[in-house]
């Protein structure tokens, strides 16, 4: 098994921040500099060579003790600078001047006296350690280790699949007959190709074959091959001549020939035939793209069929418009139970009411994961009926997927995934081990608090947010974390992790002393690697509570806490001074514990109250200097914290109500995410200050239009130009007032320039534009999402927001309806569209418009009377029914929502009501 990267997680951050120290004006004082030269040089030589002792596939004991004591090290020596910079980082601040200025540092240097010389003595003993940690390198004579894995070579874990006996299976018989179906019974002739995807053990391999058994005698040549994750295209190449050439009775001596010619062999044989061939388990389009040069395009229905786990590799393979990629899908609870059962007891009705409970609680675990549930099922079949028995099995997956023989192919399949990844996606995804099974991972909050962690380096131009945001989707695109809520922009809200994948990187993490998980059956928390790192409580009792005790704390990185009912158990926040995450998120309990001590966090980064009980937020949270998130949506609070704006470092610091302005702000200059803001109770000079806040991304805010001076209107619109120059990426503007019978904000239309990197723009509640604002056009290039009241919806407006070319969301109230019949043209990337009023809409739906809508509603205010004139005539429906088949989405439509009543059709009140459809546009 290949070493685990955690380390990376721990070295990242400190190389960093010693470099950014030399940079400072701490590294300029006496004797420092020097110091930390030394120990960066060092480090950056360990961290080299830990590098290296990662790629071992099979490394010795030795080479992971040693890749302990770095990791502890690294952890430590982070430690002790960031007290450093804490007790002296001060000094390059408020340089103002003056003998005021000059006695409040000398008083300040006399304070922090003591404990700089007591971190001078922390130095001293780190370069101890670190000579020893070197010395003990040289006498393990690790140098000498071998850069690749020289330990057996071990068996391909995918052979079970290709000789897997048809009876044996189950739930392949659909996706078989639709895959054959869709293979050979076109009458395209094109070589076409299908990628099937999904996540290790799904049974990609075995369905593939599947379909190769059935459908291969129609092909006049065929063959099969794997690839691997260090695949030898050469040998790849030949066994595919091998294969060819075997079916016409020829023998090929490939011996000496080069990747090249092999190819050129490869295209020869094939060229005029009908070929079938199935490339198994591809990792990467590099090797793809190779690979597919041997395969000649012809008018013969030739297929290739491709399996891999990576998304990106699945939809390389099918970039022809009549190819397909083929997601796989976990079993249903149904057929999981029939493959469980019949490969325990013979036959899939034949479990003990006893073992019922625990058998399904051991299927929630496997989640639909064919090779899981074999592999549980294995592992069961030579174990007694017992409850027991089986009680003991499903408690210890995580441990038995290390140590048990009969998991070993199961945890070879899972971990190749993890192998694959590199080592800083690796530190990403065994961050998640943190958060307990079947729990949603909102987007945001992970990414945030890898940022928080240092796991996250801005790269080129793009931002740390950024990079974090392309790592989260790395993941679910290889397959290892699991999509949640995909929106119509193709983001995911959150993610899930497979609770097999989860029991892996959880093994991973405890092992590398990554994290450390209360309540998941632990009976101790003592590490053999050294301090706990990071601790997350999932549950604890007094028990539990009375071992953690007896633990130190001081060095715990990050605390998560995801269980409610449990915080009168956890220990006190004086005993983690190393915080640099505190995530209370949904907890229901946090009323009655002591937060006083807060501020004595100085190296928190992330802190979060979301979702609590909470009603006021801890008065000391503003000492938090280094604070860049504080997340406080859900929670009810009446007003920011007096001295917020002292947080000069805060990005995040989202809000569920709609506070006032503080004077001040504009010191927030690094903010990302403002919180709710309420411009009515807010002061003119604080909404001036808004304009300075250039790293804005988002901004939320609230208005009583109705009652607004005149003042305030140009002000706040003065501040969203300064803003429009900037990076606003969001804007969501909320009435205040449900009574404000003006609702016009007109006084926004002439927002000059707008912001170019828009890409949300929402208004709410009864307010008003009259007509589509002139700041929207075309230039808006990444403008996805928009939500609008408008007085009236006019021509000129419409076809504007046609016009825009990353339009993928639309809703549109309109206060009275259109004063003639519109036309809807353009909308090239449109998948949601919403029209509301009161007093309808008439439009039309012109050729080749919203050519990719997915979602369409409509809804009117109108009498019932009206409404059941309008649309309960058939030839009405017909009509509809007709544009949906007609479009190239082919939508459902839905009947049910349609008010039949007594047929209208021969009505002499309505006359022709299809041909009064028609013409009206409905």
């Amino acid at each position: 098994m290949a070493v685990v990267s955690a380390a990376h997680g721990a070295f990242g951050p400190l190389l960093g921040k010693l470099t950014a120290l030399l940079a400072d004006e701490c590294g300029r004082l006496k004797g420092v500099r020097r110091e930390v030269r030394s120990l960066r040089s060092e480090l950056a030589s360990m961290h080299a060579a830990l590098k290296e002792y990662t790629k071992l596939e099979h490394p010795n004991e030795q080479v992971k003790a040693w890749i302990s004591l770095v990791r502890e090290l690294a952890y430590d020596t982070e430690d002790v600078f960031d007290k450093f910079i804490h007790h002296l980082g001060d000094t390059r601040d408020h340089d103002d001047g003056g003998f005021k200025e000059f006695f409040r540092k000398t008083v300040r240097r006399l304070k922090t006296l003591g404990a700089r010389r007591g971190i001078a003595g922390e130095i001293h003993d780190l370069k101890n350690r670190i000579r020893q940690v070197k010395e003990l390198k040289d006498c393990y004579k690790l140098n000498d280790a071998p850069s690749t894995s020289t330990g057996p070579a071990a068996l391909d874990p995918r052979l079970h699949a290709l000789f897997a006996d048809e009876a044996h299976l189950v739930g392949v018989e659909d996706p078989r007959d639709d895959l054959v179906k869709w293979t050979v019974e076109d009458g395209n002739k094109h070589c076409k190709a299908l990628s099937i995807v999904g996540f290790g053990g799904l049974g990609k391999t075995t369905l593939a074959n599947q379909v190769y058994r059935e459908i291969q005698a129609k092909f006049d040549s065929h063959a099969f091959v794997s690839v691997s994750q260090k695949p030898d295209i050469r040998k790849i190449i030949k066994d595919l001549i091998s294969q060819v050439s075997f079916e016409d009775g020829s023998t090929k001596d490939t011996s000496g020939w080069d990747e090249r010619k092999c190819i050129a062999k490869l295209r020869d044989l094939l060229q005029d035939r009908r070929y079938l061939v199935i490339i198994d388990d591809l990792w990467s389009t590099q090797v793809w793209n190779t690979i597919k040069c041997a395969f000649p395009e012809n008018d013969c229905c030739s297929r290739i069929i491709t399996t891999t786990r990576i998304v990106d590799v699945a939809n390389s393979c099918c970039l022809g418009t009549d190819d397909r990629v083929y997601a796989m899908e976990p079993l249903s609870d149904v057929n999981s139970r029939r493959l469980f059962f019949k490969r325990i007891f013979g036959s899939d009705g034949c479990c003990p009411d006893m073992l019922k409970e625990v058998s399904n609680e051991i299927l929630k675990k496997c989640g639909g994961l064919p090779l899981a549930i074999i592999s549980m099922s294995s592992l069961l079949a030579n174990r007694p009926a017992m409850k027991e028995e089986w009680e003991k099995v499903k408690r210890s997956i995580g441990s038995a997927l290390e140590n048990n023989q009969s998991l070993d192919g199961m945890n070879s399949i899972l971990s190749l995934s993890y192998n694959d990844l590199p080592p800083n996606l690796k530190t990403c995804l065994l961050y998640l081990s943190l958060f307990p099974e079947d729990y949603e991972i909102e987007r945001e909050r992970l990414v945030r608090r890898w940022i928080a962690e240092g796991f996250i380096l801005e790269q080129r131009e793009q931002s740390q947010q950024e990079v974090a945001e392309d790592y989260f989707y790395q993941l679910i695109n290889k397959s290892m974390v699991q999509p949640v809520d995909i929106g119509y922009d193709g983001k995911a809200r959150a993610c899930r992790v497979h609770d097999m994948v989860l029991e892996i990187i959880i093994s991973k993490a405890v092992e590398e002393n990554f994290v450390t998980v209360v309540g998941r059956g632990q009976t101790s928390l003592k590490s053999q690697h050294g301090f706990i790192r990071r601790l997350s409580i999932q549950n604890i009792d007094q028990d539990m509570a009375s071992t953690l005790a007896n633990e130190d704390l001081s060095h715990v990185r990050s605390l998560t806490v995801t269980s409610s009912g449990c915080m009168k158990h956890v220990p006190s926040l004086n005993e983690f001074e190393a915080l640099r995450v505190l995530d209370f998120e949904g907890i229901q309990d946090l009323e009655g514990y002591d937060m006083s001590n807060i501020d004595k966090l100085f190296h928190l980064k992330y802190l979060s109250f979301r979702d609590t009980n909470m009603w006021k937020v801890p008065p000391r949270v503003v000492l938090l200097y280094d604070l860049e998130v504080l997340d406080l949506r859900g929670i009810y609070i009446q007003d920011l914290p007096a001295g917020i704006v002292c947080l000069s470092k805060i990005q995040y610091l989202p809000t569920q109500t709609f506070c006032e302005v503080p004077h001040g702000i504009s010191n927030m200059r690094n903010l990302r995410v403002a919180p709710n803001f309420d411009i009515t109770k807010s002061s003119l000079d604080a909404l001036e200050e808004l304009g300075s806040l250039t790293r804005l991304n988002e901004l939320g805010f609230s208005l009583d239009s109705g009652h607004m001076k005149r003042s305030y209107q140009e002000m706040l619109l003065s501040s969203l130009c300064k803003l429009g120059s900037c990076k606003l990426q969001s804007v969501c503007i909320f009435h205040s007032s449900v009574w404000d019978h003006d609702g016009s904000i007109n006084f926004l239309d002439s927002w000059s320039p707008p912001p170019s990197s828009l890409q949300s723009f929402l208004l709410d509640g009864v307010i008003y534009f009259a007509s589509v604002p002139k700041w929207i056009s075309p230039a808006l290039t990444s403008l996805s999402s928009l939500q609008m009241n408008l007085v009236e919806l006019r021509e000129e407006g419409l076809h504007t927001l046609g016009e825009l070319p990353s339009l993928v969301v639309l809703y549109l109230s309109l206060r009275k309806g259109p004063r003639k019949k519109l036309a809807i043209i353009g909308f090239p990337s449109l998948k949601k569209f919403g029209l509301c009023g009161k007093e309808g809409a008439y439009i039309t739906f012109m050729k080749g418009s919203m050519a990719k809508l997915e979602d369409l509603t409509l809804s009117y205010d109108v009498s019932l009377e009206r409404v059941s004139y309008a649309i309960r005539s058939k030839s009405a429906v017909a009509v509809i029914e007709n544009e949906a088949a007609a479009h190239p989405n082919h939508p459902e439509v839905d009947t049910g929502l349609l008010l039949w009543g007594p047929d209208k059709d021969q009505s002499d009140e309505t006359g022709n009501d299809e041909e009064k459809y028609k013409e009206e546009g409905n």
